[in-house]
């Protein structure tokens, strides 16, 4: 198996100190928003035979095994992360792997540079994903049922806003939600920068269920999408909770530390909170307008220790040991590769010692052998 050497993304809203803090170095003073490992292009893992990318095109089959090359091709197809939220990211949806896959297919015939700030597709992928807890972490995702959503616009008792509780009463469902986000994002700017400002002085004011979107106005005065984040269901997870965020599904994260894994793509698609580009027409076609309570997920107990996060992706598969001190090894050898990551304590994995935010790649087939006192996530493939 091969020691990962992984990069930390620098973007705006990362923490500056929860990725230091887990690793135990000193902060840099900048923001440190995700640690990747994997085989992305943008940022591929290193080892001492190269970036991952490179191991795994030297030989698909053996570095990925027979059945994960048949089912997905010569490529690992998911990337994983240590996710550290220090301000909200973007209100954004994934397409499903047809929608992208005509997506990219249109903006290739329309000849979009890849690295345009208006292209919406950057490859041909899906991007479901899971985020699983390490610290208290807050969220924005999916649709809260439309009478809730119109109680809570209506509690802040500003004017402009009527139009859209009256939406939300009148109409069926998915219409509702269609209606009320497609009049957020096309509202005249200067009109929405003032419904967002008066939204913003009672939001602070009330308080309670109001406080995140206070805060979200804080990081994005004037922006639309503080308005259509009210629309969504705020989720706070715990300490090894999860959400799995399908096709669709507007959401956005808050705060907090997590372990994130995902299909290998970056298509994303933003509703708001954002500088970056929002296509609303393109985001209409793939936003599903249906409500529903977000899922929270706690594991659930496999053989041998193993707690799984179940969902329906086959790209990913996330789990974690949590070993407690003079536990008998354990033998995590699989026919698909692997990447496990440290969390907590410190774990031998093969030859490895591992502490907080050390990872490994584990080639298919290859003997994976763990022992220690500590917490360890594996993510796999399911073929």
């Amino acid at each position: 198996m091969d020691r990962l050497d992984n990069t930390i993304r620098p973007y705006a809203w990362g923490s500056p100190t929860a990725i230091p803090q887990l690793l135990g170095v000193e902060p840099t003073g900048e923001p440190q928003a995700e640690m990747w490992m994997g085989a992305h292009p943008g940022a591929p893992s290193r080892t001492a035979r190269g970036t991952l990318v490179e191991v795994i095109e030297s030989d698909p089959g053996a570095e990925l095994g027979e059945k994960a090359v048949a089912r997905f091709g010569p490529r690992l197809p998911f990337l994983l992360k240590i996710l550290a939220a220090g301000a909200p990211l973007s209100l954004q949806v994934h397409p499903d792997l047809e929608q992208a896959k005509e997506g990219y297919a249109d903006e290739e015939r329309r000849g979009i540079p890849v690295d345009a700030p208006h292209r919406n597709y950057k490859d041909a992928n899906h991007k479901p994903e899971l985020i699983c807890a390490l610290t208290e972490f807050d969220g924005l995702c999916g649709f809260r049922d439309p009478l809730r959503a119109a109680e809570l616009l209506a509690g802040l008792g500003v004017d402009s806003l009527k139009p859209y509780v009256d939406l939300l009463h009148a109409r069926p469902e998915d219409a509702a939600l269609r209606e009320v986000l497609t009049a957020i994002l096309t509202a005249d700017p200067e009109d929405m920068a003032r419904t967002v400002a008066e939204a913003t002085a009672a939001c602070t004011g009330l308080g309670g269920d109001y406080a995140p979107y206070a805060g979200l106005a804080h990081h994005y005065p004037g922006d639309p999408g503080v308005i259509a984040a009210m629309l969504l269901n705020h989720v706070r997870l715990q300490p090894g909770e999860a959400l799995f965020l399908g096709a669709g599904i507007p959401h956005a994260y808050l705060s907090g530390l997590g372990v994130e894994i995902m299909a290998n793509s970056d298509n994303v698609l933003r509703c708001g909170l954002t500088p970056k580009h929002v296509d609303v027409p393109e985001l209409l076609r793939v936003v599903r307008f249906e409500a529903g309570d977000p899922g929270v997920l706690r594991p659930e107990a496999a053989p041998d220790g193993e707690e799984v996060y179940e969902t329906p992706i086959d790209e990913f598969r996330l789990s974690r040991y949590v070993l407690p001190q003079g536990t008998a090894a354990h033998d995590l050898t699989l026919e698909t590769p692997q990447i496990l990551l440290c969390t907590a304590g410190a774990v031998r994995a093969g030859e490895h010692e591992l502490t907080p935010g050390g990872s490994v790649f584990v080639p298919a087939g290859e003997k994976a052998e763990v022992s220690g006192a500590g917490t360890l996530f594996r993510a796999t493939v399911v073929v």
